[in-house]
């Protein structure tokens, strides 16, 4: 429940922010969060399963601070995560405060990505990627409908090679097939 209030807070501080003006979809997106007693784990350390809840944060801000939640909203559209890696490099510890940096770094025929870091002092903690669809009430959002709603950047990036590798290797049958769950 914890992060439901901070999601929250985040909100409202990016709707705030965007006040000044919405920022493009092609800026690095950062915010400042502070690790809590309720986001470490007997270690004593953020617990692995929290950075992903916390990095949802940098997106909702993203989305804010662009004004795509506006348009996501007038449209009944929504995002879900369909594929996510974390890499963990060094510990945050208890208080500590750290940047949550959040940037879309591409797209495919199907989805967007996105890169989340948690950073002190410059140096990456984590590293997390997003694997995101669009989704409507009829289903899933076409790029072509996504792109003349949101403006879209020229000369993105094309999305590397091993992403497309990770998305196609951690893929799980569709909702529409059945994926018993079968231990080798």
């Amino acid at each position: 429940m914890n992060v439901f209030w901070r999601t929250l807070l985040v909100i409202l501080r990016a709707r705030l922010r965007a006040r000044a003006g919405l920022r493009p979809l092609t800026e690095v997106h950062r915010i400042r969060v502070r690790v809590l007693p309720t986001d470490i784990d007997v270690l004593r350390h953020l617990n692995n399963g929290r950075y992903l809840s916390l990095f949802d944060l940098g997106r909702w801000d993203m989305l804010e601070r662009t004004g795509l939640t506006r348009i996501f909203r007038g449209r009944r559209w929504y995002a879900v995560v369909s594929n996510e890696t974390i890499t963990f490099r060094r510990s945050l510890k208890l208080w500590q405060r750290f940047d949550l940096e959040t940037r879309w770094i591409g797209h495919d025929d199907r989805a967007l990505y996105m890169e989340h870091r948690a950073v002190v002092d410059g140096e990456i903690h984590a590293r997390a990627i997003v694997r995101a669809r669009i989704l409507g009430p009829e289903g899933p959002v076409s790029h072509d409908d996504l792109f003349q709603a949101v403006d879209v950047p020229q000369g993105l990036p094309d999305v590397d090679d091993w992403l497309h590798a990770w998305a196609e290797a951690s893929a799980l049958p569709s909702a529409r097939r059945s994926a018993p769950s079968v231990w080798d």
